[in-house]
């Protein structure tokens, strides 16, 4: 951190130690001022579904992670993580230390029931029913957690981020009961309860604005608590403050959304996860200014399509997203019932409506809850009038250089699709790059509706230390690795020293030989340098995959290449390689020099690999195979990937 950094957070510390943050009335709302719902007339597309996920949410039954049936109590028990079922102490929020499991338990557990992304799904069984049984529910748990969470005490008031995503759920909330006129609030006891609610409206948007993240915080956690603020201030403008702290929070959105995500439409954090959640914010925001009279800049709105396209852009025919950097299940909001429900596939989806974009309407399918409750019976019309202009399906963009990802392939959402996605960017956003892995000229590879190489995932963040450190590794990706160690040095769980500098050399996506070459210089610290550099050439016509790395040093070194493959993948040495089938995919690799030593592990260890996480707090066993060589001087090695799929009744 720089001096400037450290000097902010300690007068921040400071200042907040001093600030009695309790000890502050919220004054009284202006009732007379109009309340503004953003939120068109709902709609939804599985009813069933949605009143199904309301009543077990009335039964108590929630799903966190890899929590299923969860229990919080009754009343929930908002400061207990659920899955130690450690109970934090309500003292001073400036004085826990959140990364102490012995202090908070789990705090992403702790956290995550209170980010009350439930609350809209009692919401909207509501505006479907009008059974008073969700809304009754919503007055209690707002009232429990008021109660339990008074202001400035507890783990549920040290991050702004988590204040910010809470505000944005209460704002969906009260929209989809009524607003101000929700009949919820019609008698003595509701009016009661709504100043309550509205109290602690301005008490939690009064502590994010005098908190927004600066400096090497200033990622996504900054968006984040502007879009709560602002989406706070734009749906509850009843006091004065509210409009300032309103108007500061626009202006760092329309600021961030630009500074935060590239040109391309890659977000800054290298981190495939954190951009469907960055863009959650931003839209939501954007819905908000519009519907108040304010829109945001155009600019503003074309980065937003821009980093809709980059996801429709790598996702492949099966609609999934490569595990590309930190992924946590994270969600602003949580607005669709129905299963199989795709975070970025709803992102596609929305862009198609917001844009008019028939190609996005084509790669989206069908209509989910979460597009529908934002915009309505538009969302029905638009995307039916736009799949009937559709004649062609989407065609990705295959070069993202601003971010660092260059998509080779053929054949793109269809049954013959084959896709390789290299990364060449940078290692994560500002100093720390909290959220980016090491992972510098890795690739994944799919061939038809088969993933065959690919990003393991992340696993866990807060625990499990051995196993945070081997899913951010060099171990952990499809790349090469020097004398075990990582492209960049792991510094606590969400910093980095010493950042691998990558780039790209060359690259030609069309036709039928496609060529990448990039290097990266992350291997420049040790004793003897290192200077990694990847060719990569796809030949579509010969169904041949070329890798060639070549390794600029003068001394000898250990040099892995390791290969990861899907769960459903079934992998066997041969001679001077490995066979992989997975469905109709047949892939062979074949190593074309002599190979030192040969590991292969399913399940292995934190120094081994051998897992893939899907789900956060969850790992399962996938193959996993490193082709170690000693090199002297500078060296090449090749690996020659063929692949087929079989047209037959099996393999």
């Amino acid at each position: 951190m720089s001096g400037a950094e450290v000097a902010h957070r300690l007068a921040r510390r400071l200042r907040t130690l001093s600030e009695n943050f309790s000890a502050t009335e919220a004054p009284a709302p202006d009732l007379q001022a109009r309340d503004l719902r953003f939120l068109p007339p709902f709609i939804a597309p599985a009813p069933a579904e949605l009143t199904r996920a309301a009543d077990r949410i009335l039964a108590g039954r929630y799903s966190f992670f890899d929590l299923e049936d969860c229990e919080l109590g009754d009343p929930p028990q908002w400061n207990r993580d659920p899955l130690t079922r450690k109970a934090a102490a309500t003292r001073r929020a400036t004085h826990i230390d959140y990364r102490d499991e012995r202090e908070v338990g789990n705090i992403k557990y702790l956290w995550e029931p209170n980010r009350h992304l439930h609350l809209p799904t009692l919401a909207q069984a509501h505006a479907l029913t009008g059974d008073p049984r969700y809304s009754q529910a919503i007055q209690a748990q707002i009232d429990s957690w008021i109660e339990q969470c008074p202001v400035g005490r507890g783990p549920n008031w040290v991050s702004p981020l988590e204040l910010g995503i809470r505000l944005i759920n209460w704002s969906l909330t009260w929209q989809l009961l009524g607003g101000m006129r929700a009949r919820l609030f019609v008698d003595s006891e509701g009016e009661a309860f709504r100043d309550r609610w509205l109290a602690s409206v301005y008490q939690q948007t009064r502590m994010i604005a005098g908190n927004l993240s600066r400096y090497s915080s200033a990622n996504n956690h900054l968006i984040g608590e502007a879009a709560g603020v602002y989406i706070a201030a734009s749906t509850w403008p009843l006091w004065p403050q509210m409009g300032a702290w309103g108007e500061r929070c626009r202006a760092v959105l329309e600021e961030e959304c630009v500074r935060q995500n590239a040109p391309d439409g890659g977000n800054r954090e290298q981190a495939f996860a954190y951009q469907t959640f960055v863009l959650d914010f931003l839209l939501l925001a954007g819905l908000a200014g519009r519907a108040r009279g304010e829109n945001f800049s155009p600019v503003y709105w074309r980065r937003i399509e821009l980093m809709i396209d980059f996801l429709a852009s790598l996702t492949d025919v099966a609609g999934r997203l490569p595990m590309v950097g930190d992924a946590d299940d994270g969600q602003v909001v949580k607005l669709a019932a129905e299963p199989g429900f795709s975070a970025h596939g709803s992102l596609i989806a929305t862009g198609a409506v917001l844009f008019n974009r028939a190609d996005l309407a084509a790669k989206a399918g069908s209509l989910d809850g979460k597009t529908a409750t934002l915009f309505g019976v538009e969302a029905v019309r638009r995307l039916a009038q736009l799949k009937i202009r559709g004649r062609h399906r989407f065609r990705p963009r295959q070069q993202f250089a601003e971010s660092g990802y260059y998509l080779l392939g053929t054949a793109f959402d269809t049954p013959d699709e084959v896709r390789v996605l290299v990364d060449s960017g940078p290692l994560g956003y500002l100093s720390i790059a909290a959220h980016g892995h090491a992972d510098a000229l890795s690739f994944v590879l799919n061939v038809g509706d088969r993933e065959i190489l690919v990003d393991p995932g992340t696993y866990a963040y807060h625990t499990e230390p051995e196993w945070r450190r081997y899913f951010r590794s060099t171990l952990a990706h499809n790349t090469v690795g020097i004398d075990g160690q990582d492209q960049s040095v792991q510094f606590g769980n969400f910093m980095w020293a010493n950042h691998a500098r990558a780039r790209c050399i060359e690259f030609d996506g069309g036709g039928e030989v496609q060529r990448f070459v990039g290097e990266h210089t992350g291997y420049r610290r040790l004793e003897d340098p290192v200077v990694h550099r990847r060719g990569i050439q796809l030949d579509t016509h010969r169904q041949l995959l070329e890798v060639t790395d070549m390794l600029f040093c003068e001394g000898a070194h250990d040099a892995r290449r390791s290969w990861h493959f899907a769960e459903d993948c079934h992998v066997e040495r041969t001679a001077n390689g490995l066979r992989v089938t997975s469905g109709l995919a047949v892939v062979q690799l074949e190593a074309l020099e002599e190979l030192h030593e040969v590991q292969v592990h399913r399940a292995g260890t934190a120094e081994q690999g051998g897992w893939i996480s899907r789900r956060f707090g969850v790992k399962q066993p996938c193959t996993t195979v490193h082709w170690y060589s000693r090199v002297n001087g500078e060296t090449t090695l090749r690996t020659r990937i063929t692949y087929t799929r079989s047209r037959g009744l099996g393999l």
